[in-house]
Parts: C-alpha cells; sequence; structure tokens
C-alpha cells in the first residue's frame, strides 16, 4: 500500500471529518470509498463506450429477435403514469 499526501480546502477537510464521524468510518477509509465509486464510474463509461463503438444496428436488431414476444411478468410491468398537467392551466 502507499501513502498519498492531499491538500483540501479546510471546508472540504471539515465536511469530511464530519461524514466519515456520522458514518463511523475514518477519513482514509472515507477516502478511498469515494475514490473507488469514482474510478468505477470512470472505468465502466470507458468501458461501455469501447463497447458502443462495436456496436450496429444489424447486431442489435439480431438480439432482439431473439428475445421470446411475450407479456412481462407481473413484477416487470412498468406502469404508465398520466402526462402531468402544465401550471396555471384550469381544467
Amino acid at each position: 500500500m502507499s501513502a498519498l499526501s492531499l491538500r483540501l480546502p479546510n471546508s472540504l477537510h471539515r465536511k469530511l471529518s464530519e461524514v466519515a464521524e456520522r458514518e463511523g468510518i475514518s477519513i482514509n477509509q472515507l477516502i478511498n470509498s469515494a475514490v473507488a465509486e469514482k474510478m468505477a464510474a470512470l472505468l465502466t463509461e470507458e468501458y461501455l463506450e469501447k463497447r458502443a463503438k462495436n456496436a450496429s444496428r444489424r447486431k442489435f436488431a439480431a438480439a432482439l429477435a431473439k428475445v421470446a414476444d411475450v407479456e412481462p411478468e407481473e413484477n416487470d410491468r412498468v406502469v404508465a403514469r398520466p402526462p402531468k398537467r402544465a401550471r396555471g392551466k384550469a381544467s
């Protein structure tokens, strides 16, 4: 494991300390977790961008054609919401 010297604005350090205390973890653990989450998001984005470059409508259509044409199970259904009314308009 390596050590890293980090410069933070005092206000951010205070908030970091508050959140770490509230979560019951050290500042170091909180920073490790935050960096890991950010890295995961960035690496996922890179992965998806690479996959998207190999995509095509033909491949998409071929994959979609393999999906059975059946109604979704009850817990997989999307419930349509009524459209929102514009503000200030009377019914």
